[in-house]
């Protein structure tokens, strides 16, 4: 996937463009729907589909005190949006001025640099520029002046209710891994840094990495079955969320994973850590003997699970 870092950009492309825009924090189901979107149309007309999205999100801008944990920040986002099948994204800095700027500037500005602005495929309840004043109807008038199609999908249900962020955070926070995974159309998954720890895990036979993820959105505070990918590989193992209370005194959670039969130095590299199965909350024990006992339990029974899951379909 190629990156556009500005609107300007744009007018490197020499072939029709049919934009999708949107926030696409999680790129959920409905998110897919509109970028399939784009790239249906932009099949249809022989041209190009490019994914046009935000750097920071939003809300970190707008409402700072109030803005949420990311389902997925932005290298991942890019990762997944290419998986579809989408060969360009355009990131735009979001910031105090670009917040400012009307929504009819903004579109017209898109369609002064794409020399082919071919069409611009949004959610159907998307909002955009100052003061949010930006909709579909806009859009659709604007098209109609400047040349370019609107595709403004519906919004896709799942168990009768409209698919968003705000529901898939709600569902990790109460721990339902079932139903975060069906509003994103894959299991939950965070990307982080692995960083050096105190070995404690190491010292009680069950190494761990302690991942670094910034500002990402976590389940519930508890004990995971997990896979990790690292290295393009899979592996599986067992993760911990919380504030380790047997062994420390912090206040920031901290997210742990202990991956099975494997032994590679994973220090300073990335991974990426998808959550399946909720075993157990976290707990405090009377001693480091009890808290080894609990993890080799805990192995035993992620191993378990992993091993009894039904293959996705």
């Amino acid at each position: 996937m190629k990156i556009l870092r500005s609107i300007e950009a744009l007018g490197e492309i020499d072939a029709p463009v049919v934009l999708a825009a949107g926030v696409f924090d999680g790129l959920h189901l409905g998110h897919q729907a509109v970028l399939r979107a784009a790239m249906d149309s932009a099949t249809l007309i022989g041209g190009v589909p490019i994914a046009l999205t935000f750097d920071p999100h939003p809300a970190a801008i707008l409402r700072p005190d109030k803005a949420p944990s990311l389902l997925t920040p932005l290298d991942f986002k890019l990762e997944l949006i290419e998986r579809l099948g989408i060969p360009y994204a355009l990131v735009i800095t979001f910031d105090a001025a670009f917040a400012a700027i009307e929504a009819e500037d903004f579109v017209l500005k898109l369609c002064r640099t794409a020399p082919e602005l071919a069409g611009i495929c949004i959610g159907e309840g998307w909002l955009f520029g100052k003061g949010r004043r930006g909709n579909a109807r806009l859009l659709q008038t604007l098209g109609m002046k400047n040349g370019f199609f609107t595709s403004a999908t519906a919004p896709v249900l799942v168990d009768g209710e409209v698919i968003s962020s705000t529901r898939i955070r709600e569902a990790l926070v109460s721990g339902n891994l079932p139903a975060a995974a069906r509003l994103l159309g894959r299991d939950f998954a965070v990307r982080g840094r692995v960083t050096r720890g105190a070995g404690l895990g190491e010292k009680l036979g069950f190494p761990t990495a302690n991942i670094v993820t910034g500002h990402q959105q976590y389940p519930t505070d508890g004990v995971y079955a997990i896979q990790a990918t690292w290295n393009a590989k899979t592996y599986q193992g067992v993760a911990n969320i919380g504030l380790r209370p047997t062994v420390s005194n912090a206040k920031q959670r901290v997210l742990e994973v202990h991956l099975f039969d494997f032994s590679a130095d994973l220090y300073d590299s990335e991974i990426e850590v998808a959550f399946l199965s909720y075993l157990r909350p976290e707990k405090k024990f009377e001693n480091k003997d009890a808290l080894r006992a609990q993890i080799r339990e805990d192995v035993g029974a992620a191993r378990a699970w992993l091993q009894n899951r039904t293959p996705a379909a």
